[in-house]
């Protein structure tokens, strides 16, 4: 089932989407629609840059047109601390990433949930997690990078437009709501205020 008028409306109105999310997310189906609505996909190289991180996709966002790029530093920042202690990427690194792509016109996709099976439908959502990083409530780095995912895009919605997609197992013959959820930037204050936009079809 291809992605709804909805979801369809709400990814086309951006020039850049980076598809993020933690590992068992099976996202090649996303991307392979993201591609026949005209962004041709770009995958950043598999190692960080040493010394410059943002690099490689400063370079993959100086390019032309439309595009979508697989993954991006932000993964960093959540499993950089969960295995290695640290994070080679720093925070005012992935703050001027995510400024760069807010300039470019474009959104983070964040990718929750898991794709069982080729029959399932895109849901789009936000999700409101309080809870600081931490290793979750069974003690998995499963669960434990998904906090961190939270806390990472809350942080990063202050720059850019977050649009979070729940990928959801569901019968392949039947029609399914979505719904879209979008986290975007404050206007430019004092302090900032997230503000949600919220398109829903059933």
């Amino acid at each position: 089932m291809s992605l709804s008028q909805s979801v369809t409306e709400t990814v086309t109105a951006y020039r850049t989407l980076v598809v993020e999310g933690h590992e068992g997310v099976r996202r090649a189906r996303l991307l392979s629609e993201l591609t026949l609505l005209g962004f041709p996909l770009r995958r950043p190289p598999d190692d960080l840059h040493h010394l410059d991180p943002a690099r490689p996709y400063r370079d993959l966002l100086a390019a032309p047109g439309r595009l979508v790029i697989d993954g991006g530093i932000i993964g960093e920042l959540v499993y950089g601390p969960l295995r290695r202690g640290r994070s080679r990427v720093t925070w005012i690194q992935a703050l001027d990433f995510a400024e760069a792509v807010a300039e470019r016109e474009g959104a983070l996709l964040h990718l929750t949930g898991y794709e069982p099976d080729a029959g399932q439908d895109h849901h789009v959502e936000r999700h409101d997690v309080e809870q600081d990083v931490g290793h979750g409530d069974d003690g998995s780095e499963t669960a434990a990078a998904a906090l961190a995912y939270e806390r990472v895009f809350r942080t990063l919605a202050q720059h850019v437009p977050v649009v979070s997609v729940r990928l959801a197992p569901a019968p392949a013959d039947t029609a399914v709501e979505q719904a879209c959820h979008i986290r975007t930037p404050a206007p430019r204050q004092p302090q900032h205020q997230e503000s949600t936009r919220q398109l829903t079809v059933g």
